[in-house]
């Protein structure tokens, strides 16, 4: 639970909540996209391609994830649906990174959950 609690956070669930974005407002979600990508660039130092395909990945992630808490609320599956998309998150993030940016964000996480933990 705390992996989700973890990728829901670095998804940027500080900004406006998924049900506003689940509902269809897709301008809030590229919005949200944005935000978490501009916060990623900062710490991984991501170059204008990257920055740009790392957008296009955010803005997929967020609606995925919208897209299974509306569809498996309540349910035994929503964990490990959120997990799947994750995964997958994470896989293609790493085929756009290099090795020293994905250790940054690597690290970020590593700070985010031992700041939430506490």
């Amino acid at each position: 639970m705390k992996k989700i609690y973890l990728f829901a956070l670095l998804a940027g669930l500080a900004l406006p909540t998924l049900a506003q974005a689940g509902s269809g407002d897709e301008t809030a979600l590229k919005g949200r996209a944005a935000a978490l990508t501009k916060r990623m660039s900062e710490t991984a130092k991501l170059d204008e391609g990257q920055y740009l395909k790392v957008k296009q990945l955010n803005l997929r992630m967020l609606s995925e994830v919208a897209e299974v808490k509306a569809r498996f609320s309540g349910s035994p599956a929503l964990d490990e649906r959120m997990a799947e998309v994750q995964m997958r998150y994470e896989w293609d993030l790493a085929s756009i990174l290099w090795p020293r940016q994905m250790a940054a964000y690597t690290q970020s996480k590593l700070s985010v959950t031992a700041f939430n933990g506490r």
